[in-house]
């Protein structure tokens, strides 16, 4: 039980300040602004209207893509289709127009619009989309589509989210509806996996091996699930398929070490920390199905957490303690070129890469008492940090989410360790789970 406890530990390990244009930097352009004027509905569909917007509203928002403009500021006649935009006339307003939006008032350079109606049973969402920056209706119109959805709350949810998806979709975002993160929870009474939706609903338990399973990935296709068990009573690798329907072959070594495991992109190697021998746990990889193991790193020093730079499957990043306390490091694939990415203060650890394959998360307690970290993000190329989250209870394990602006982390602000979500710029934290304690998230790619 020593060697699990000291496993465990170490695997859960001066202040920069905010960059007020990351999320800029991450999005790839400058954040514009939208605005989302409460939609309509007629007959049956207007008592779901209240949740329908706030729906619409909260998913565009989370998305951290857009400036949203404030609803106080907007005009009283808001319509909710193409033929209710009404160009002015000799300089005089015949009714809604695009300047109404993009003027000084609003400031909006995009504009959603429409209405839902009960047709034949089912929710009818009628959505478009415009640039009110552009001179008239035809060009600015940039999209229009119907949604379809039941009259209850799910189908209200699901029209509001597609709309969402749909609008983030023309400006090069995905939506992280449909993801899931997966974590590590003790409610059960062992330290099982479980997965839950993106937004912290629908929890449910996967693995039921009344043992302790930590350090849980997903391969890139999300198709396989590799985790830390200790099934054999001393630690290894447990791969099964996403849904923890079936388990698939691995050939663990014989080892009091066997743990951190990572797919590589293309889904053919492992990467992982074991030890050989009397010697230290170094990084490893293997076939997917353990077979063919080979040592990358050969420090006389514990190394483990490997992760591949999803755009560059030769580099890899890792948590090293070569230098003293561990430190983030990367490397090739083969173990060349090692070079350490943190400074050597205080402890770091969990580097996890943005789906770019520019940046990290990690946490570190630089600047904190031991035991205590803070998520930083790094670019890599230049060493230039960003702090996210500042001395709010222990903040690890932070993992990227698949549209790359939101971050999931566990944290113990409340209390107890919880899995958490934020935007990259540290803002919208979200609390996602209450029961048990719940660490160690990873979000499906």
């Amino acid at each position: 039980m020593k060697r699990r406890t000291a496993l465990i530990t170490c695997l859960a390990p001066a202040l920069y300040g905010q960059k007020p244009d990351i999320m800029v930097k991450l999005s790839g352009g400058q954040q514009a602004t939208i605005a989302i004027p409460d939609f309509r509905g007629s007959g049956d569909a207007q008592p779901w209207m209240p949740l329908f917007n706030q729906t619409l509203f909260d998913s565009v928002m989370a998305a951290g893509l857009f400036k949203m403009a404030p609803k106080s500021f907007f005009p009283l006649a808001v319509p909710q289709q193409p033929q209710d935009w009404k160009a002015p006339v000799g300089g005089r307003s015949q009714g809604p127009w695009l300047t109404d939006w993009s003027g000084a008032t609003v400031k909006a350079n995009y504009m959603a619009m429409g209405y839902t109606a009960v047709q034949n049973g089912q929710l009818v969402l009628f959505g478009w989309l415009y640039d009110v920056t552009q001179p008239d209706v035809a060009n600015a119109q940039m999209f229009g589509k119907l949604y379809f959805g039941g009259v209850d709350e799910a189908g209200t949810k699901k029209v509001a989210r597609e709309f969402a998806a749909d609008i983030l979709a023309r400006f090069g975002a995905k939506s992280l509806i449909g993801s899931s993160i997966y974590f590590v929870s003790n409610r059960s009474g062992s330290k099982e996996i479980w997965t839950m939706d993106y937004d912290g609903s629908n929890q449910r338990q996967l693995t039921r091996f009344n043992s302790i399973c930590v350090t849980p990935t997903l391969s890139r296709d999300n198709s396989k699930l590799a985790f830390t068990s200790f099934l054999r009573g001393s630690p290894g690798i447990t791969v099964m398929t996403a849904d923890a329907s079936r388990r698939l072959t691995f050939s663990n070594p014989e080892s009091s070490v066997v743990t951190t495991p990572e797919f590589s992109p293309d889904g053919k190697l492992m990467l992982l920390s074991t030890k050989i021998g009397a010697g230290f746990a170094n990084v490893f990889s293997a076939n997917v199905d353990g077979s063919n193991l080979n040592r990358i790193t050969t420090a006389r020093a514990v190394e483990l957490e490997p992760k591949v730079n999803p755009k560059n499957s030769s580099e890899v990043v890792f948590v090293s303690g070569r230098s003293g306390p561990g430190q983030v490091y990367r490397m090739n694939m083969d173990g060349a070129s090692i070079e350490r990415l943190t400074d050597g203060s205080g402890q770091a650890a969990n580097p996890s890469w943005h789906p770019g394959g520019q940046i990290i998360a990690m946490s570190w307690n630089r600047g904190l008492e031991p035991g205590n970290f803070n998520i930083f993000m790094m670019e890599v190329a230049k060493r230039e940090l960003t702090q996210l989250t500042h001395g709010a209870g222990r903040n690890v394990n932070p993992v990227w989410g698949p549209d790359g602006l939101h971050l999931a982390f566990c944290s113990t602000r409340n209390g107890s360790p919880q899995i958490w979500t934020m935007l990259a710029d540290g803002t919208q934290v979200k609390q996602l789970t209450t029961a048990g304690h719940n660490e160690m998230p990873v979000w499906t790619h």
